[in-house]
């Protein structure tokens, strides 16, 4: 009789913990959790040194269009900005982290392209950038890729971009390398540099600083395109498919044209239509 009880007690308990779990699940989308465990939390890559784009504020916050597209993509997923953590993730690491499982997903400026696909997943894309420059907005003198001919052009160090324009636009530019944008942003304000070279929604975040406001303009050049995804380890289409539904609705919803004005905006980018999900232009 004991027996009986006490079996019929452990049921119920049992049955008691499993209905309190389903409750308690929500609509999170615990395969999105990140390398932080459990499910209750998710890491996503961004960068956290360009402004407009992600930007690790001094006062411990994190900014700019991707940070917002990363925000609404976990929200979707089931995420509050609360379960949320940043990982920074350097340009030359994003595959690993992404095959390691050091985060879930990259919103980092990540352009899509054929060798990056061999080794992840990308949804999106979600932004249609081009290769551009930056001059002084009072410099009337670059009209088109051919006048930086003899011009002094400044990128960082190991980038492609002013190796593009040099050997396929204009031979003649003086290539200036630095350490980084800002150093080429305080070249170009002095003088010491005539335009600055990378993808035009990075330099209009730079741009649309407060203390560069109204200091210099984009050319409008559209050297090459570059279509930003959400990079994700490979093979995983169940994820790859709920980001791609998020990043609709952003699009739908007006999210996306907003966030595209607050960051960019300032700098008078004129941001491509945002692109239609699994459109890669060439």
């Amino acid at each position: 009789m004991k027996l009986r009880k006490a079996s019929a007690a452990a049921a119920a308990a049992v049955a008691l913990a499993l209905t309190v779990t389903a409750c308690g699940s929500g609509k999170k989308d615990d395969s999105a959790g990140g390398s932080t465990g459990g499910g209750d939390k998710i890491t996503i890559g961004i960068k956290i040194d360009q402004p407009g784009i992600g930007l690790k504020t001094p006062d411990g916050k994190y900014v700019g269009f991707d940070v917002d597209v990363a925000k609404y993509v976990a929200k979707e997923l089931g995420y509050e900005e609360g379960d949320i953590v940043f990982k920074e993730t350097k340009s030359a690491d994003r595959e690993t982290a992404i095959e390691r499982g050091d985060v879930k997903f990259i919103a980092a400026s990540y352009s899509i392209n054929d060798k990056r696909l061999a080794k992840v997943d990308f949804a999106g894309p979600y932004l249609l950038a081009h290769q551009d420059i930056l001059v002084r907005a009072d410099d009337n003198t670059i009209t088109k890729p051919e006048d930086l001919n003899k011009k002094k052009l400044c990128s960082v160090t190991g980038s492609t971009s002013a190796t593009n324009v040099k050997e396929k636009l204009a031979p003649q530019a003086q290539l200036q390398e630095f350490g980084g944008y800002s150093e080429c942003l305080t070249g170009l304000e002095n003088k010491v540099v005539d335009a600055l070279t990378t993808d035009d929604s990075i330099l209009a975040g730079y741009a649309a600083q407060e203390a560069f406001k109204g200091k210099f303009k984009l050319a409008g050049f559209k050297m090459s395109n570059e279509n930003y995804g959400i990079g994700l380890k490979k093979g995983d289409a169940e994820l790859k498919d709920k980001i791609n539904k998020a990043l609709e609705k952003m699009v739908s919803d007006g999210s996306w044209q907003k966030a595209v004005d607050a960051h960019f905006g300032p700098a008078g980018y004129k941001s491509e239509p945002a692109p239609k999900i699994g459109n890669i232009v060439k």
